[in-house]
């Protein structure tokens, strides 16, 4: 069993930075990637980065060269910086797993994300 706890979430102005952090604890050997996900009111839920065991990362269009994913392993981490953050960027951002699996089944509560224009 695996648990995800997202934290770093809030309200910024456009043009703003914020980093937000997913803590992993549990059976965290059988993760085979994590990254993060978002959803914005009357969207769905898509992937905005991704973060393997053997350091491939991807990023959604959207994002890509505003937002670095990364991770701490002495804390067990994976960490998501968003600069340059956009108005359409506000969304309820969430830490995903693949737990065993090629699929992500694995999510946290997941933390507001805010941006003001």
């Amino acid at each position: 069993q695996v648990q995800l706890v997202e934290s770093g979430g809030g309200l910024v102005q456009a043009g703003g930075s914020l980093r937000l952090s997913c803590s992993a604890s549990g059976s965290i050997g059988s993760i085979n990637a994590m990254g993060w996900y978002r959803q914005a009111p009357g969207k769905q839920r898509e992937l905005v980065a991704g973060f393997t065991r053997s350091g491939a990362t991807n990023y959604a269009d959207s994002v890509k060269g505003r937002f670095t994913i990364s991770r701490d392993n002495a804390k067990n981490t994976v960490n998501l910086q968003m600069n340059s953050l956009k108005p359409e960027d506000t969304a309820v951002y969430y830490c995903a797993a693949q737990y065993g699996s090629l699929w992500y089944n694995r999510w946290g509560q997941g933390t507001q994300v805010t941006v003001s224009s």
